[in-house]
């Protein structure tokens, strides 16, 4: 089944007289359950396309459709409750509420959802378990390390109990153990959930877990492998 599509995206930039195409005619189909990382060099349109398929960005011209839904006609309101409900995110700088302890950061997107006390509560605590978190429910972010806030990120993107999460540098503040812990949480939740993960990286660790691995450059797609398990 397929969870994401993309058909001629373009995001061009201008820049004084000189136009600037970050992603250049991108078509691009993810199914269902994958674990794919998104390559390339700095510049090359990484983020960019990140950025599009989750909403966050609008593309110049082109179409991104997520089960049928083609989010690139939604208006503003449209689009923020689709997000809400259909996608989660995980940036490089965590964006953690640093006022609110992790379980209250878990369960912010749920309570923008409408969910009962109880059933925030409870959900937050579970990932928060999953994510090897038990004992740091009621900690602030300051009082965590840097790979304890990115899994407090992570729980939260799975929070509203997203179809698939977006990546966006997930590790590259973190050391390796913390990476190494990290990408276990995710292939387990991909694994034992189906939930379809999309990283982009210059990360080698994440590459080497990765099914499939897209490799953009100026905006293109350069090569787009799957792995043989």
């Amino acid at each position: 089944m397929d969870v994401i599509k993309t058909s001629n995206l373009f995001k061009i930039y201008q820049q004084g007289e000189i136009e600037i195409k970050a992603l250049n005619d991108v078509s691009v189909i993810f199914k269902k359950g994958e674990f794919t990382a998104v390559v390339g060099p700095s510049g090359s349109g990484k983020t960019t396309f990140l950025n599009a398929i989750g909403g966050l960005d609008t593309p110049s011209s082109g179409n991104v459709i997520i089960n049928d839904t083609n989010i690139s006609k939604l208006n503003s309101n449209q689009l923020i409750d689709f997000r809400l409900n259909n996608i989660g995110f995980v940036f490089q700088s965590y964006n953690l509420i640093p006022v609110l302890s992790a379980t209250e950061n878990v369960e912010f997107i749920m309570l923008m959802q409408g969910s009962s006390k109880a059933k925030r509560k409870k959900r937050s605590q579970d990932l928060l378990d999953a994510v090897g978190l038990k004992e740091k429910i009621n900690t602030r972010p300051n009082q965590l390390s840097g790979g304890q806030q990115q899994r407090v990120a992570v729980a939260r993107a799975l929070a509203s109990k997203p179809q698939f999460v977006l990546a966006d540098e997930p590790t590259a503040n973190l050391d390796s153990a913390s990476t190494t812990n990290l990408l276990d949480i995710m292939y387990k939740l991909n694994q034992e959930e189906n939930i379809t993960f999309i990283f982009s990286t210059h990360d080698q660790r994440v590459i080497d877990r990765a099914r499939r691995i897209i490799t953009l450059e100026d905006g293109k797609i350069l090569s787009d492998i799957s792995k043989v398990n």
